[in-house]
């Protein structure tokens, strides 16, 4: 049987506008949710992102 990864995905979502990034990140080193600052292409600005959970599709 094959062994979970630490790694999970992730959405990074605008605080501005509806735009989204994705990534993984290490859930043991990074337990916390992130906030990065980007840049969003819709307003032309870098702004600050927030992690959210990516729904799945069953």
């Amino acid at each position: 049987m094959a062994k979970k990864g630490n790694r999970i995905k992730i959405k990074l979502k605008s605080t501005k506008s509806g735009h989204c990034y994705y990534t993984t990140k290490n859930r043991i080193n990074t337990q916390d949710k992130i906030k990065i600052t980007k840049f969003d292409p819709t307003i032309k600005k870098h702004v600050e992102y927030e992690e959210s959970k990516i729904k799945n599709k069953k």
